[in-house]
């Protein structure tokens, strides 16, 4: 599956078409989710084969085309988002005077690593018989509608939508990379630096390092696609706000992002 046919940025979408506001386009960050193209994974099951040892061959191996298929869907999911983080920050850093010298030394840290994401991706899905998908070319302003390169604290909301984005994401595909343990424990070691950003870009914005009740903290309320869900207090049928409180409770289970919620996300970005 080609993952930037998902990605496609629907020009026909008025998003796209007409020129809008700052604050508009913030908005439409979470009707323009709901209109992604949704990913549909090729189940290669095929017709069942008379014979019942046929059969069974035939369903191990569809399903094997299945795990492998979920697999690489899933890292090309990653790579794009990856690819999204890494070009942010490295268009930000190399913009003179956007970010200020005291906080360049933690940008400069961050996109070393999404570099090493970026890397490790590519060489992964290589490894798995899969072409990597070429990096999109992205459009930060959105057509025009902001300037997070001329303007830090855009810079820096944006950088944050980005993280939330990522480290939810992460956590909505483990299902899909348990096949394959050593690429799930990577997927966990890159998931949880990707937690570690946020937490520490959340703090430049003087917001906490988690996130209470689907409240992103000090964003454009634009930004609830990013942070929908996240007001659940629901844990394996224990309510975390019996004891704690709602905003407690919400905030010691981050909830994952479906992989079309994060595609429409950035979507938003892509040229």
């Amino acid at each position: 599956m080609n993952i930037l046919k998902l990605l496609d940025k629907l020009s026909n979408d008025k998003f796209f078409t007409e020129k809008t506001s700052r604050s508009d386009s913030f908005r439409d960050i979470t009707a323009f989710g709901k209109k992604a193209a949704t990913a549909s994974l090729p189940l290669g099951l095929g017709a069942m084969m008379s014979s019942p040892v046929k059969a069974e061959t035939q369903n191990t191996k569809a399903t094997a085309y299945f795990l492998k298929s979920a697999l690489t869907d899933a890292l090309q999911l990653a790579l794009v988002l990856e690819y999204l983080e890494n070009e942010y920050y490295s268009m930000g850093l190399s913009k003179a005077g956007l970010i200020p010298s005291a906080d360049r030394t933690v940008f400069m840290q961050i996109s070393k690593h999404e570099s090493a994401h970026v890397s490790f991706l590519q060489s992964t899905l290589t490894s798995l018989g899969v072409t990597p998908g070429a990096k999109p070319t992205f459009d930060f302003t959105a057509n025009g509608s902001f300037s997070p390169f001329t303007d830090y604290n855009q810079f820096l909301v944006l950088a944050q939508a980005f993280e939330d984005t990522g480290v939810r994401a992460y956590k909505g595909q483990a299902g899909n990379v348990m096949s394959n343990k050593v690429v799930l424990q990577a997927a966990l070691q890159i998931h949880s630096v990707e937690a570690r950003h946020a937490s520490q870009v959340r703090r430049m914005r003087a917001n906490k390092g988690w996130i209470e009740l689907a409240n992103g903290g000090n964003m454009p309320s634009s930004t609830n696609a990013v942070y929908a869900g996240e007001d659940n207090v629901n844990q394996a049928g224990y309510n975390t706000s019996t004891l704690f409180g709602a905003a407690a409770g919400s905030a010691a289970y981050d909830e994952v992002l479906s992989g079309s919620d994060a595609q429409s996300i950035a979507s938003l970005f892509i040229v």
